[in-house]
């Protein structure tokens, strides 16, 4: 991974928690479309992206201040520090 030492989350991450399903489960709950999925690293929640209308994992981090996510995307491999604002890739 890149970037780990200008973030501690990263630094501290030891294994990916990886999307259970291909859903934001806001959605599923309420109705509505999503464009892309993120993955919460400390709890495991899947939720939607900034370019959906809700904003979902957004708001989960202002929520819970839960600090990191990857994206659930297929093949997409990165991550994204709310907290520190910091982008990586991981293989």
């Amino acid at each position: 991974m890149a970037n780990q030492n200008s973030c501690k989350h990263l630094s501290s991450l030891e294994e990916l928690k990886l999307p259970e399903s291909l859903i934001c489960e806001e959605f599923v709950r309420t109705g509505g479309e999503w464009v892309h999925l993120r993955t919460c690293q400390t709890c495991g929640v899947t939720l939607c992206c900034d370019s959906s209308p809700n904003r979902h994992m957004t708001a989960h981090f202002h929520a819970t201040q839960h600090p990191l996510v990857i994206s659930a995307e297929p093949g997409e491999k990165w991550l994204w520090c709310y907290q520190d604002e910091v982008f990586a890739e991981y293989e």
